[in-house]
């Protein structure tokens, strides 16, 4: 192992299908990126996505502001 190696292998977005009450994971991946921010969102941390945009939110503000962003 060479010190310029990383110590756990690069992190991959995944592809997702958002659904009603969950999601499907179509690509395996670690974290997929919020809409609003650009900011990564761990799978396990994914809380907030909106099923008619197929899109993923970092938090209830990011969330409503995608809301809001829909009426400009």
């Amino acid at each position: 192992m060479n010190r310029h190696d990383p110590i756990f292998p690069r992190a991959r977005e995944a592809r997702i299908r958002y659904l009603d009450a969950d999601f499907q994971v179509l690509e395996e991946g670690d974290y997929v990126r919020c809409a609003v921010t650009g900011q990564p969102i761990k799978l396990e941390d994914l809380r907030y996505w909106s099923v008619d945009r197929q899109e993923a939110y970092l938090d209830a503000a990011a969330s409503f502001q995608a809301y809001l962003d829909r009426f400009r």
